[in-house]
C-alpha cells in the first residue's frame, strides 16, 4: 500500500453530486464572471469568519497585494514579514512596490515570534503580514499591540489556516485584514486557483473590490490604474459546497494530527508544539528531523510520500538577492527549512494508511 502525501481525489467523490449539481447550475446561469455564486459564497466566507466583508479574488498572493495596495502601501515602504514562510508572502510586498522586511520566527511555534518585530521597525514601516503558518495561528493579541503602539495596519496571510482559531474567534477576522488562497490543496480548495479578503474595513473591501476588476466600479468607467483578478463564478460555486463540510474536514485532520502526537511522542521526531489557545486546523503536520534527508527517503521506499514546507527560506532565494542577505543571516528560518519534514494528513487518510505510516516512521526513524 503506498500513501500519498496529498490525495485530491476523494473529497471530490465524496461531493461529486454536489459539485456536479453546482456545475449544473453555473453552466444554465449563463452568468460566468462576477454572478450571484459569488456573491453568496462573499456572503457565507464572511459569515464563517466572523468578518463584515469578503471579496473573491484570483488567488491568495493577489489576496494579499491587494490588500497592500489598498491601504496604499507602495514604493518607499516596509513591510514586516516572516523568515519562515512561503515566499507569495514576500512577493506580495514587493509586488505592490515595497520592500520585505524579515522577522524570525518563535521556535517553538514557528509563527512570527512577536518578541522580535519591534526592533525590525523603522519609520518606513508601514505594516506586519502575520502568516498562521501550517494552519496554526499566531499569536495575534501579542502582535496586535506591537502595531497598535506603531500605528502599524497587521494583515494576516490565512492562505493555510481555513477555520483556524485563535482565543475561540476564527482566523480571517484577528487584524485589519486577512488573505486567503483557496489552491487545491488548501483546506477550503477549489478546482482551480482562487482566492478571498476578509475584513471589517468597508472602505478597504471597496477598495480591492474595485482594484480587483480593472479598477472599475461602473463598467468602462476606471477610477484606478486597477487588475484582473476576479474569484471565478464556477470555483465559488464549488467553494460554497466545500465550505459546508469544512469544519467536519478540519476535524478529520486534527483526529489525523492527535493520533501522531500520540503514537510518534517516544521517538527522537521534534513533534509541533501548540499553545494553549491555538485551535490548529493541521493543513500541515510538519516535524523536524536532524536527519531530514535519510528519514524522507526511508519513508519513500516504503511507499509513504512526504514533503518538505520549504526546502530554502525566502531570504536565500534567488529572486531576492539583491536584498543581499547571506547564509546565517536568518538562523532560526535556516534551521527550520533543513529540519522540517511534513506528514501526510489529509482528511480523508484512511485508518489502514495512518497506521501504515506510523509503522513506517518508527521503522525509519532516526536521530
Amino acid at each position: 500500500m503506498n500513501v500519498p502525501f496529498l490525495d485530491l481525489r476523494s473529497p471530490h467523490i465524496e461531493l461529486r453530486q454536489a459539485l456536479e449539481t453546482a456545475f449544473r447550475r453555473v453552466l444554465e446561469s449563463g452568468c460566468y464572471i462576477l454572478g450571484d455564486e459569488v456573491r453568496q459564497f462573499e456572503r457565507e466566507f464572511a459569515a464563517y469568519c466572523g468578518v463584515q466583508h469578503c471579496v473573491g479574488v484570483g488567488n491568495g498572493l493577489d489576496a494579499l497585494h491587494l490588500i497592500l495596495r489598498g491601504y496604499g502601501i507602495g514604493a518607499g515602504d516596509e513591510v514586516i514579514v516572516p523568515s519562515n514562510t512561503y515566499i507569495a508572502t514576500w512577493l506580495a510586498v514587493s509586488h505592490a512596490g515595497a520592500t520585505p522586511v524579515p522577522v524570525e520566527p518563535d521556535i517553538s511555534t514557528y509563527n512570527l515570534d512577536a518578541a522580535r518585530i519591534e526592533e525590525a521597525i523603522s519609520p518606513r514601516t508601514r505594516a506586519i503580514i502575520v502568516v498562521h503558518l501550517y494552519g496554526q495561528p499566531a499569536d495575534m493579541d501579542a502582535i496586535n499591540a506591537v502595531a497598535i503602539k506603531h500605528g502599524l495596519k497587521v494583515i494576516e496571510d490565512a492562505a493555510q489556516a481555513h477555520g483556524a482559531r485563535y482565543k475561540g474567534r476564527r482566523v480571517g477576522g484577528l487584524g485589519d485584514a486577512a488573505g486567503f488562497s483557496f489552491y487545491p490543496g488548501k483546506n477550503l480548495g477549489a478546482l482551480g486557483d482562487g482566492g478571498a479578503v476578509t475584513t471589517n474595513d468597508p472602505e478597504l473591501a471597496e477598495k480591492v473590490r474595485v482594484l480587483c476588476n480593472y479598477g472599475s466600479q461602473e463598467k468602462y468607467h476606471n477610477v484606478v490604474k486597477g487588475f484582473n483578478s476576479r474569484l471565478d463564478e464556477l470555483q465559488a460555486a464549488f467553494l460554497r459546497e466545500k465550505l459546508r463540510k469544512l469544519d467536519e474536514w478540519n476535524k478529520r485532520r486534527q483526529a489525523v494530527a492527535a493520533d501522531y502526537w500520540a503514537q510518534l511522542a517516544d521517538t527522537p521526531l521534534i513533534l509541533p508544539s501548540v499553545p494553549e489557545w491555538a485551535d490548529p486546523v493541521w493543513h500541515l503536520f510538519v516535524v523536524r528531523s536532524g536527519c531530514r534527508e535519510v528519514l524522507q527517503k526511508r519513508l519513500a521506499e516504503s511507499g509513504i510520500a512526504t514533503m518538505i514546507h520549504y526546502p530554502i527560506a525566502p531570504h536565500l532565494q534567488a529572486a531576492y538577492a539583491e536584498l543581499g542577505y547571506r547564509e546565517g543571516a536568518f538562523p532560526i528560518a535556516e534551521r527550520l527549512h533543513r529540519e522540517v519534514l511534513s506528514l501526510p494528513v489529509g482528511p480523508h487518510l484512511e485508518e489502514t494508511q495512518l497506521q501504515r505510516v506510523l509503522a513506517a516512521i518508527r521503522g525509519a526513524v532516526c536521530a
